[in-house]
């Protein structure tokens, strides 16, 4: 018989807590459980050592150190961690500071992370992209006493801003070696030693104090919109999303067949963390680390080796991957490039028309077997039964050029505070640009919806966050009375409960006129007209008319991860195949191409041709001379893009265009 909700909670053992919110890090909180999500809320420790009995001689983590992968067992990957919560506490951890981490994922990183919740700490990723000032933020807010940096690079960071931080203990250095030898400075290998000096005892008693609805993790937002905020999350939050989302999306226990995925996204953002971190251990997941370089080529040699059974990517990774895809296809023979062009038709076509189970034609195996299959091992995703989406939103174009090569793409959607995923496509619940339906045990609801069926998504549920870290008053504007948790994004749902997101409130362009405009879809189709455009950017709000800034396709310099001057493959194609020679950005750029120019004016009229209204359409455009990146700063860690910094980088361009 399943127990009533009242014997759930009586049996589990909470913290006292009176509200559905707190901004403390020693805070509790009420739990959202009612008949849709009973389960007995656990702790991280729990949900290992649950894992463990039931995997623990199986492969949890592989890291390639040399020519050689080294493979680590769950069973030993719970006793390493054990041993780095007792270096922590041997380091003086308090209860309920923080442990930031800062590098690249590695199987230390997972180590820190999971012996920090033991330890009784907080864990709090820092994105290696941030500058000294952004991760001074970080450790600081959430009470820093000891900070992991992954090399040097990393370090010198910490270094530049560490005399600022209070509560800053030690610093632990996960790999290369240490240049010089510091007061409260360690090695990864000192610092798992320093375990052996603390006894089982102390660090079990540490671990049996602890409860489901207190904070273990923060997350702090990109701060797209102002300063990152600490999105806290309890244990309930990890251990209940980790388990149901990923059934959601279709991601099997090992007892049926073990998943393999290779980490690369950054694991402080939480699509990564939820996705290889916590659900790994959750249903004994074989993750495989990516090299560092990973986003500047080296995935794909990594996923050759892998061969891994699902793959998740943010939007600028799968279009990355289909730009290299089409650069290979454009240099192939004339018959290999036939080939291949209608293999991809063939495929669209069918995809477009079936849903996944029904039987596919004669001509769609063939293309399958003859060119698809052997694109996907070129690619190392011959064993991939499962591609998903998150983080930002995907564009059209894409979803359908991997359509064309027999991938289907399932869109996660969510937020940092829910856990990650809300809402979540997969083999069972597929439609084209839909994010899926909400994950059972959440709930939905639209609010202020319009005539069109468009409202905000509210979120309710076991995922939703604790609050943000000190920040009393953005916890209220986040959550209503009720405690639904405002996602801020617009979007509608279809008669079947898929859910089509239109844009974000906080974009909306009002126009002088008082039009509102929601930029994704015309930037969206700007890029589909014109596949010479990298980003397109809407502009208008409290203005007489749209105006768009564009950024050309370019390479990227490998070392530094900037944008160069030189167009890509597919953008100098673009070039000849409407008569013009340029091969650099700077060819084009004020006026220079009259043939490009003419070009993507045409393409802008197309769209406008589309628009609902006049107000709608793109009056007045421009090129910047380099392409958006997160070195710039245009784009944010996950890369999204971060309007409100674009709009003041380019304030002189903008102008430009409302000058009478």
């Amino acid at each position: 018989k399943l127990k009533s909700i009242e014997e759930v909670l009586a049996g589990a053992e909470l913290a006292p807590a009176q509200c559905l919110w707190t901004t403390e890090a020693s805070g509790s909180v009420q739990l959202r459980m009612d008949e849709l999500c009973p389960e007995q809320p656990i702790t991280v420790h729990q949900m290992f050592t649950n894992s463990v009995q039931k995997y623990g001689k199986l492969t949890a983590l592989a890291s390639k150190r040399g020519n050689k992968w080294e493979k680590v067992t769950f069973s030993e990957y719970y006793h390493l961690s054990r041993m780095a919560a007792k270096g922590f506490l041997k380091l003086g951890l308090e209860q309920f500071h923080s442990v930031a981490i800062l590098g690249f994922n590695s199987a230390e990183w997972f180590i820190a992370a999971v012996g920090t919740v033991f330890a009784g700490g907080i864990m709090a990723g820092i994105y290696t992209t941030n500058s000294p000032d952004a991760c001074l933020y970080v450790a600081k807010d959430s009470r820093a006493n000891v900070i992991v940096v992954e090399n040097q690079k990393q370090l010198d960071k910490i270094l530049q801003v560490k005399d600022k931080l209070p509560h800053l203990k030690a610093i632990v250095q996960y790999s290369g070696s240490l240049k010089e030898k510091l007061p409260n400075f360690y090695s990864w290998e000192e610092f798992m030693g320093l375990g052996l000096e603390v006894s089982d005892q102390e660090l079990d008693e540490v671990i049996s104090s602890q409860k489901a609805n207190q904070c273990c993790a923060l997350i702090y937002t990109s701060g797209t919109t102002g300063s990152p905020k600490g999105v806290m999350l309890s244990h309930d939050n990890i251990t209940w999303t980790a388990h149901h989302a990923s059934r959601a999306g279709d991601m099997q226990p090992a007892e049926i067949r073990q998943e393999s995925l290779v980490s690369y996204l950054p694991l402080s953002h939480i699509a990564a963390q939820i996705y290889d971190l916590w659900t790994g251990i959750q249903w004994g997941e074989q993750v495989s680390f990516a090299q560092p370089d990973a986003l500047k080529g080296s995935l794909v040699d990594t996923l050759r080796e892998v061969t891994p059974t699902a793959h998740m990517g943010v939007p600028r990774v799968w279009e990355k991957i289909m730009e290299k895809i089409k650069e290979g296809i454009s240099r192939c023979g004339y018959m290999k490039r036939k080939l291949v062009t209608w293999a991809m038709s063939v495929s669209l076509e069918a995809n477009q028309r079936l849903t996944k189970d029904e039987e596919k034609s004669f001509l769609f195996t063939l293309a399958d077997s003859l060119v698809l299959q052997k694109l996907h091992a070129e690619l190392g995703i011959s064993n991939c039964v499962k591609f998903f989406s998150g983080a930002a939103p995907i564009g059209n174009e894409t979803l359908q050029f991997f359509l064309g090569l027999n991938i289907w793409l399932y869109e996660a959607y969510g937020m940092s505070e829910s856990s990650g995923p809300h809402f979540m496509s997969g083999p069972k619940a597929y439609r084209f640009s839909s994010c899926g339906k909400v994950v059972p045990g959440c709930r939905y609801k639209l609010v202020n919806v319009d005539a069109d069926g468009i409202g905000e998504v509210c979120f309710w549920g076991r995922n939703v966050f604790m609050g943000f870290l000190n920040l009393e008053d953005k916890t209220k504007e986040a959550l209503d009375e009720d405690g639904w948790l405002r996602s801020g994004d617009l979007g509608k749902v279809d008669e079947d409960g898929f859910l089509y997101i239109t844009g974000r409130i906080k974009e909306l362009i009002i126009t002088a006129g008082g039009e509102n405009v929601a930029p994704l879809s015309i930037e969206d189709a700007v890029k589909q007209e014109l596949p010479i455009i990298s980003n397109a950017m809407l502009i208008g709000d409290k203005r007489k008319f749209l105006s768009m800034l564009l950024t050309l396709k370019c390479t990227i310099n490998p070392e530094t991860t900037e944008p160069t001057d030189i167009l890509s493959l597919g953008a100098v194609e673009f070039c000849q195949r409407h008569g013009s020679q340029s091969t650099k950005v700077s060819d084009i750029i004020g006026g220079k191409d009259k043939i490009v120019y003419q070009s993507i004016e045409e393409g802008i009229a197309r769209v406008n041709s589309k628009a609902t209204s006049n107000a709608q359409r793109i009056q007045k455009w421009t090129i910047i001379g380099k392409d958006f990146s997160i070195v710039g700063g245009e784009l944010g860690p996950t890369m999204k893009l971060r309007r409100p910094v674009v709009l003041q980088m380019y304030h002189s361009e903008i102008e430009s265009f409302y000058r009478e």
